[in-house]
């Protein structure tokens, strides 16, 4: 009886007093919930500060960073099913590629060693008049987004025909993009009068506006391919939207003494006069500087984008960074298109800015490997107007970040971090790609592209491309 009584009291006291929440307790421990945690490493922030995390860690919540600091501390405060482990590696921002055609991939090593104007008007012209289709331009920017994921570049920035159907595939991809449908006075493959460009693009930009990934733009190819009229159409499109400009200026000395011949002044001071230039404008190359085109372009808060290995091989020649960074103006990095550089590889492109301006000045204190490695983050996305949101690794900010294999022969000793970046890192060092806090590519294979159907697609090009410009190839 006494047993039977005491099982009843027991009963009632647990009843009373139920046990721990042990699942409570756990959740307490695990910590506070997020979508990814990246742990270890060292974070090269680019931030304000520039800070630098040894041994850090990063937790990442509907795309965004929501904390980033020393590992332990990250670790002990948040818990996520899907974890990165980067001990031993490096994490920076995802790199900005600020000028592209992608597409143009496809026309890799078509033409080579021409000047731009042979180059244009006498193959890539005619070649692109044979040959884009949407169908193509969905193979090409496949291909593209296959690079650049490959190579570390989280976001673009673009130029091209049926850029409907390159936002659709970067999207898929799980790419960011600042893309945009190129309007042009003369028939083009998607559109034959620049009313029909103009209408596509309002259909574009409506289309794609506010998405996570896409920012949809305007891109009137350039002061000498489009009229006085069209420019400022463009420019009143852009009021109307907010959609960004995306436009060529004085990539040669040719296309700046035509300027000045047909309207008296550079390209720069011409669509000024104009009021073309704002702060929504991404002007590709600026080579050629004029009187006070630096001081304007500062001014007016225009994005440059500059694109040394393209300009080299063409020989448009060198544009004047180191004065265009000391006067303030807003300054990134591109690669230019494929068919003109041959790849969309911006480490190639961080070191090749440093040592040509080296040479080209006769100093080599002239840009650092930190300030190369700025134009490819923070400095590329002020050039997109894109900085805050993205090109820095800070809490708020978009997840877009690289996980780097430090322990490859060519990072090896290793004494500084952005020497070893910019001098030392290649594109294949990138083992993992991050973009709106989604894993893209994971310890080098790609998660959203069929690598092989990508090269297959694209090789089926090659035949029909040779074809219709009647040459035979190179093996």
């Amino acid at each position: 009886m006494r047993k039977r009584l005491l099982i009843v009291a027991t009963l009632i006291a647990m009843i009373a007093n139920p046990l721990p929440d042990v699942d409570a307790q756990s959740r307490r421990l695990r910590g506070e919930a997020v979508d990814l945690l990246v742990l270890g490493g060292t974070i090269v922030t680019m931030d304000q500060t520039r800070r630098v995390i040894e041994d850090g860690g990063i937790a990442v919540l509907n795309g965004r960073i929501v904390a980033i600091g020393p590992r332990a501390e990250i670790e002990g405060a948040y818990s996520a099913r899907q974890r990165v482990d980067s001990r031993g590696k490096v994490l920076t921002p995802g790199l900005i590629n600020g000028h592209t055609h992608i597409p143009m991939v496809l026309f890799r090593g078509l033409a080579d060693d021409l000047d731009l104007q042979e180059w244009l008007t006498k193959y890539i012209f005619p070649a692109e008049a044979k040959n884009v289709t949407e169908q193509f331009v969905r193979v090409g920017a496949r291909l593209g987004l296959a690079e650049m994921i490959r190579g570390g570049t989280t976001t673009y920035c673009d130029m091209y025909y049926f850029e409907d159907a390159i936002a659709d595939e970067t999207a898929k991809a799980g790419v960011r993009g600042v893309l945009g449908e190129t309007v042009i006075d003369f028939p083009v493959a998607d559109n034959k009068t620049y009313a029909e460009g103009l209408a596509y693009v309002e259909r574009f930009v409506a289309k794609w506006k506010g998405h996570e990934l896409i920012t949809p733009a305007i891109a009137p190819h350039a002061p000498y391919t489009v009229s006085e009229e069209h420019l400022k159409a463009a420019r009143a499109f852009s009021d109307r939207s907010g959609a960004p400009i995306v436009i060529h200026i004085s990539e040669t000395k040719r296309e700046v003494d035509d300027m000045v011949k047909a309207k008296g002044a550079s390209p720069v001071a011409y669509l000024d006069r104009i009021g073309f230039l704002n702060e929504r404008v991404i002007a590709a190359h600026l080579v050629w500087p004029q009187g006070n085109d630096i001081a304007i372009l500062q001014k007016r808060g225009v994005g440059v984008v500059h694109n040394p290995q393209s300009n080299m091989k063409l020989a448009a020649g060198v544009a004047p960074v180191p004065k265009m960074l000391k006067d303030g103006v807003l300054l990134g990095l591109g690669t230019d298109g494929a068919a003109s550089n041959n790849d969309l590889n911006m480490w190639e492109e961080m070191d090749t800015v440093a040592k040509l301006h080296k040479v080209f000045t006769g100093d080599p204190k002239v840009i650092s490997a930190q300030q190369a490695f700025e134009f490819a983050t923070i400095r590329g996305a002020q050039a997109l107007h894109l900085e805050k949101e993205i090109g820095s690794l800070e809490v708020g900010k978009r997840a877009d970040l690289l996980v780097i294999n430090r322990d490859t022969l060519n990072q090896i000793p290793a004494y500084n971090i952005y020497s070893d970046l910019v001098y030392a890192t290649k594109a294949a060092d990138v083992e993992t790609v991050i973009i709106n806090g989604r894993i893209v590519m994971r310890e080098r294979r790609l998660l959203t592209l069929d690598e092989a159907a990508v090269k297959t697609e694209a090789r089926a090009f090659r035949d029909k491309i040779i074809k219709s410009i009647g040459t035979s190839g190179t093996p």
